[in-house]
């Protein structure tokens, strides 16, 4: 049987603040609440382009897993290394057991999730994200010969209201029950780079729509 993950980032006012996200199972059991670290000129001069660090707490408020990513510049039309993006995952604290990284395409997000030898185990495939309005947004997890899907990263449409006014987010992963604890985390961690990188909303962007 797959699991499933739920991934919800609160609400965010028009001065960008660092984001909060509450991390539960598919029967609403909350398993972890995760809190981005950063410093008010960060976030409000590079907004999505972030560098940034998140650690993810359990029920006992013990940090038990750490992402980070440093400041790239992003775009799209350019294969230049400097503008591709790189996640890592620490597991616990002080241990990294694996990275997301992206590969070029023009308009496709594209990565590869490699363990902590950066040695590829995985791939990350979604579509043209803003060809798609008003539905539900699925990235792929799938074998390195792509000719198998291991999971599903959804990004959940919440209705136009909410997509337009806030930062609000709602993401569902899907995974098989037996896939290896650090892939779980890595895939996990996938989710949190796609927001940052297809659905966080820049300050500019929200005070132009008020």
């Amino acid at each position: 049987m797959p699991t499933w993950i739920r991934i919800f980032k609160s609400v965010i006012s028009g001065y960008e603040t660092c984001n909060r996200y509450e991390i539960k199972n598919s029967v609403g059991e909350w398993i972890y609440f995760a809190a981005e670290e950063n410093d008010d000129y960060t976030l409000n001069c590079y907004g999505p382009l972030r560098s940034f660090t998140i650690k993810l707490f359990d029920s006992k408020n013990q940090p038990v897993i750490q992402l980070s990513r440093a400041f790239h510049c992003s775009i799209c039309c350019c294969p230049c290394i400097c503008c591709l993006q790189e996640l890592e995952v620490q597991a616990p604290l002080g241990t990294v057991i694996g990275y997301i990284n992206q590969t070029w395409h023009p308009c496709l997000p594209k990565f590869v999730i490699q363990n902590e030898a950066r040695e590829s185990v995985l791939k990350l495939h979604g579509p043209c994200v803003p060809c798609r309005i008003y539905e539900d947004i699925h990235f792929e997890v799938k074998s390195l010969d792509e000719k198998t899907t291991v999971g599903k990263i959804s990004k959940k449409w919440t209705g136009i209201a909410r997509e337009v006014a806030t930062d609000a987010s709602s993401f569902l992963i899907q995974f098989p029950m037996d896939l290896e604890i650090k892939m779980k985390a890595l895939v996990l961690g996938a989710c949190f780079l796609l927001d940052f990188m297809f659905f966080e909303r820049g300050i500019s962007r929200r005070e132009n729509r008020t």
